[in-house]
């Protein structure tokens, strides 16, 4: 009886061992794979013209726009950073006319000022929308939460460029100390939570860091009829510079200051990331990939996975309050639920990752949404 019960305390502890380790697999073992086998090519730039832009960032001057926020900003909201040190510095790029949409992120993931006693800050980027009944209703907003700047130029998609532009200029004049600045859609939902922890944790300085979902070997489109055309004038290389997809990226404040100054020298007749990803590789910035950053995949909701991931695209306003309410309930995932919401994450990233790469081998391809 006794050798029976210590055969039954060994199996126990196997059963134990094999879960454990099972568990560290699924949570880590993918993201090796991801950090040596998927990650862009992890070139040095060290020409003249990268050299320039990178001395130009560190001496970058944005006295001229504080002096003059006007001419850049309809809502400057200059102060907005003022109350301390941010460690994380948001941007929600959203439609003039969402009112309600931003409403809806307020109460739900962007209702996060701190993450282990680090700071964060959300903030709405928009334009100016078409009508001034809309004008008046976002200047109602602003006056009610603070939380919005908008530029001089019309909300539209064309837009999308100069409003990247905004973002980056109003973080390196206005908001200079934040380490980490993350834009995101107003069609995502981020979990802050998981990404602070995960910037935490990086074991490097917060400089030239570029990361979210890198969109690999992407061909232009030559095509004179197809809407998303783009001439060789404008750029002539077979594939453009990998970059990260707009819906959610994270980069340090010296990748904005880099990003801002090379801008300077480029049209913005351009995808808004795909201009990002250009601006990065004048500056020498490598972007670096994660699959929980789910580019423009709406990864469909599982609390256990929405507790691991950093955001998840194409949320409609019903999914933002379930997945805020689900997350932050304190229930613990069981180990089973672990298993289960991380196998979900994982392959449905993953092998997203890993398929996009052949539909970018063709120039009739459509590039990723933008």
């Amino acid at each position: 009886m006794q050798l029976l019960f210590c055969r039954l305390r060994t199996h126990q502890w196997c059963f134990l061992l094999f879960n454990v380790a099972l568990f560290h697999a699924l949570l880590f073992g993918a993201d090796i794979v991801e950090e040596y086998l998927l990650q862009s090519s992890p070139n040095t730039y060290t020409d003249v013209q990268t050299l320039d832009i990178r001395e130009r960032a560190r001496k970058l001057d944005m006295g001229q726009v504080k002096g003059n926020a006007s001419r850049y900003f309809r809502i400057s909201n200059t102060d907005a950073c003022s109350h301390g040190n941010l460690f994380l510095l948001a941007f929600v790029s959203s439609n003039a006319g969402n009112v309600t949409r931003r409403e809806v992120i307020r109460k739900t993931w962007a209702n996060v000022s701190q993450v282990q006693g680090y700071g964060l800050l959300t903030l709405f980027a928009i334009g100016i929308p078409q009508t001034q009944a809309t004008q008046e209703e976002i200047n109602k907003e602003y006056a009610d939460h603070r939380d919005i700047i908008q530029g001089t130029f019309p909300d539209s998609a064309n837009n999308a460029v100069l409003k990247t532009i905004m973002i980056m200029r109003w973080a390196v004049t206005f908001c200079p100390k934040a380490l980490f600045i993350l834009k995101s859609d107003e069609e995502t939902f981020v979990n802050y939570r998981s990404l602070v922890e995960y910037l935490l944790s990086l074991k490097r300085h917060a400089e030239d860091l570029y990361i979210g979902r890198v969109n690999h070997q992407v061909m232009p489109i030559r095509d004179p009829l197809n809407k998303h055309h783009v001439p060789i004038s404008l750029y002539s290389g077979k594939y453009y510079p990998d970059y990260c997809s707009s819906t959610a990226y994270v980069i340090s404040q010296d990748v904005a200051r880099k990003v801002f100054v090379a801008s300077v020298a480029m049209v913005t007749s351009m995808p808004e990331d795909i201009y990002v990803g250009i601006c990065a590789r004048k500056a020498g910035v490598v972007p670096i990939h994660s699959s929980r950053f789910s580019g423009e995949k709406h990864i469909r909701f599982n609390r256990c996975c929405y507790k691991f991931i950093f955001s998840s695209f194409g949320m409609k306003s019903e999914e933002l309050d379930e997945a805020w309410e689900e997350i932050n309930d304190s229930r613990p995932c069981t180990m089973l639920e672990m298993y289960y919401g991380l196998i979900k994450c994982k392959a449905l990233t993953y092998l997203d990752k890993l398929t996009s790469h052949d539909s970018t081998e063709s120039e009739e391809s459509v590039p990723p949404k933008h």
